[in-house]
């Protein structure tokens, strides 16, 4: 069983509190992303686990045991690090036994998990090979295969695309997806990226200045977001929001009087003050006088896919997903509708308003 508990966890520099009170279940053979912006406490959670950070309250839980006075060789974790740190002297083949010798284990056995995570990893040729001799996306398999030969409990990520390039991050991404279901492995993963995070992850833990602000399946945070820090966070480009007025039972007003329809709750009253969020695919270019009027500024080409940038006179900027080559230009006025199936509601102090 690899399962992993985290109860009340509690970490501080000091008088700075980089952690606090988090808990988080990662259910075995899951692939669970830590994601959000730097100086969020990701990285210190997932060192925390691995045992490379003490902390100052709560409890960490692998396999049913509690760890938290374990050394990092006895909590049955294997940790890949942004960089490789692989020793420059040392072949393929030896990078990746290293630590097994160094735990006495027989030769006969380090060979045999060698060359069994050399085949998973399509490293067999490159066994001789010193590391200046591979690329970025090679050193960062025999970094991952290092990590196999310990048959560890539980892997820990820590950002380990970080330092490829755009191509390689996707060829690597793939394979290490394609790991997990090959071994059924517990994988904790952190990221700063949260593209990694929605194509990786069974579960995103989002997190924002030492707090979880939400976890959950992929789309469930993309479509249902707690709040206006995981609706800005998760998905790029992020969620459009616009400030609004309840002036009906299912009715907002924005300041230049666009009125849209939305479903609230009965105990918003007439006159509360609200943000109202729509992604960009779920926004439409449409006439003037219709929704809301803007000024087109600029389109973004993505290929068939792109995004078209609105001043509003709110003096906010929406961004609007288009498919081809729209008609309007440059400068044009031009109306931006909703999609009232899509529509997010939040609260004064960020918090998402649920409908009825």
């Amino acid at each position: 069983m690899s399962q992993v508990t985290i109860k009340n966890l509690q970490k501080s520099y000091g008088q700075v509190d980089v952690l606090k009170d988090i808990n988080l279940d990662v259910e075995d053979g899951s692939f669970v992303v830590l994601v959000g912006p730097s100086g969020c406490g990701k990285s210190t959670l997932l060192r925390s686990i691995a045992g490379l950070e003490p902390v100052d309250g709560g409890e960490i839980n692998i396999g049913g045991r509690r760890v938290n006075d374990l050394p990092p060789a006895k909590r049955e974790i294997a940790m890949v690090f942004q960089s490789y740190a692989l020793y420059p002297h040392m072949n393929v083949e030896k990078n990746m036994g290293f630590g097994l010798r160094f735990a006495d284990t027989p030769k006969e056995e380090i060979a045999q998990r060698v060359n069994e995570a050399a085949r998973i990893l399509k490293l067999e040729s490159l066994l001789k090979r010193r590391p200046r001799e591979l690329s970025g996306g090679q050193r960062q398999r025999v970094a991952i295969g290092r990590a196999i030969v310990r048959k560890p409990q539980v892997f820990l990520f820590d950002e380990p695309l970080s330092n490829l390039d755009a191509a390689l991050r996707v060829n690597t991404r793939v394979e290490i997806a394609k790991l997990h279901k090959l071994l059924n492995a517990t994988i904790i993963y952190v990221t700063h990226d949260q593209v990694e995070a929605m194509t990786l992850a069974d579960k995103i833990v989002v997190m924002n200045q030492g707090r979880i602000e939400q976890t959950g399946k992929p789309l469930d945070l993309y479509y249902k977001p707690a709040n206006k820090f995981v609706a800005n966070f998760i998905g790029s480009p992020a969620m459009n929001m616009l400030d609004v007025e309840v002036t009906g039972k299912s009715e907002v007003r924005t300041s230049d009087g666009a009125v849209f329809t939305v479903r609230l709750p009965k105990s918003i009253p007439n006159g509360e003050k609200l943000t109202l969020g729509a992604r960009p695919e779920h926004v439409s270019l449409a006439l003037p006088g219709k929704g809301i009027t803007g000024h087109l500024d600029l389109i973004e080409r993505l290929g068939e896919i792109g995004y078209a940038h609105i001043d509003l006179p709110q003096g906010q900027r929406f961004l609007v997903e288009v498919r081809g080559e729209p008609k309007a230009v440059k400068g044009q006025q031009v109306g931006v509708t909703l999609d009232a199936n899509n529509l997010h509601l939040f609260d004064s102090s960020g918090q998402a308003v649920t409908p009825i």
